[in-house]
C-alpha cells in the first residue's frame, strides 16, 4: 500500500490526522505544517522529545519587547498573575480547539502593543485586528485581570495591581510562547504545555481558604 499523502513510497504508520496509513517522510514534512495533529499522537510526541530547542535568535528581536525587562524577583511576586493569565489562556484555547500556537502568540503580542503604549503614553491604544479568534483570547484575558483587580479590592480593600505589571507578565508569556512553539504554521506546542499545567475543571483564580486553585491572591 502507498502514502495516502504522496501515492508514491510505502506506507509505514497510521497517521490520526489523515485517518489513514502514510509514509515517514511525509509525517516528518508536513507534520504541524499541512496535518492538524492530534495532541494524542505518539509520532507527534517522539518528535517532540527528540526535538532540539527552538533556535529564537532567527526571530526578530522586537517580537520578544527587548525593552521590557524582567527579573527574577518580578516572577516571584507576580507569580499568581502569571498563573492567572496562562490559565486564561488555556481556557481560551480549549473553548476553540482550531486555536493554534500562532493565534495566542498574536494575541500575546497586540496586547503586549496596546499595554506598552498604555504604559508609556497613558493612552488606550487596542492593536486593529478583525481575527475573530484572537478578540476572544484577549477578552478571556482581560476577564482574568479583571477577576485578579476584584480579587485584590476584596481581600486588600485595594488593589495594587500596575499597568506595568501586566505588561511585564504578558511579555514573559509571550516570550515563553515564542521558545516553546515549534514554529511550525499548526504547532499546538505551547498549547499542550498549557493544558498539561491546568487540567481541565481547573479554577484559575480564587480565595486563600481554596487551597485547590492555582491561583491565590495572598
Amino acid at each position: 500500500m502507498s502514502c495516502a499523502i504522496c501515492s508514491i513510497r510505502k506506507e509505514k504508520r497510521f497517521c490520526p490526522a489523515v485517518h489513514g496509513r502514510i509514509c515517514p517522510q511525509c509525517c516528518g514534512e508536513q507534520r504541524e505544517v499541512t496535518l492538524d495533529c492530534p495532541s494524542e499522537c505518539s509520532y507527534l510526541q517522539q518528535a517532540r522529545e527528540h526535538e532540539k530547542a527552538r533556535d529564537t535568535s532567527e526571530l526578530d528581536r522586537d517580537a520578544f519587547f527587548p525593552d521590557v525587562e524582567i527579573g527574577e524577583q518580578f516572577l516571584y511576586e507576580r507569580e499568581h498573575l502569571i498563573l492567572g493569565l496562562s490559565f486564561a489562556l488555556a481556557k481560551s484555547a480549549r473553548a476553540n480547539h482550531s486555536i493554534v500556537d500562532r493565534d495566542l502568540i498574536s494575541a500575546l503580542t497586540s496586547m503586549s502593543k496596546s499595554y506598552q503604549t498604555l504604559v508609556r503614553t497613558g493612552l488606550i491604544y487596542e492593536q486593529p485586528t478583525a481575527n475573530v479568534t484572537h478578540h476572544a483570547i484577549a477578552a478571556e484575558v482581560e476577564g482574568m485581570v479583571k477577576e485578579f483587580r476584584e480579587a485584590e479590592e476584596k481581600h486588600r480593600g485595594f488593589s495594587q495591581l500596575r499597568d506595568s505589571d501586566l505588561l511585564k507578565v504578558l511579555v514573559f508569556l509571550l516570550r515563553m510562547a515564542l521558545a516553546r512553539t515549534s514554529g511550525r504554521p499548526k504547532s499546538r506546542a505551547f498549547v499542550d504545555f498549557l493544558f498539561a499545567q491546568f487540567p481541565e475543571q481547573q479554577s484559575g483564580l480564587a480565595a486563600p481558604e481554596e487551597p485547590a486553585s492555582r491561583i491565590i491572591v495572598p
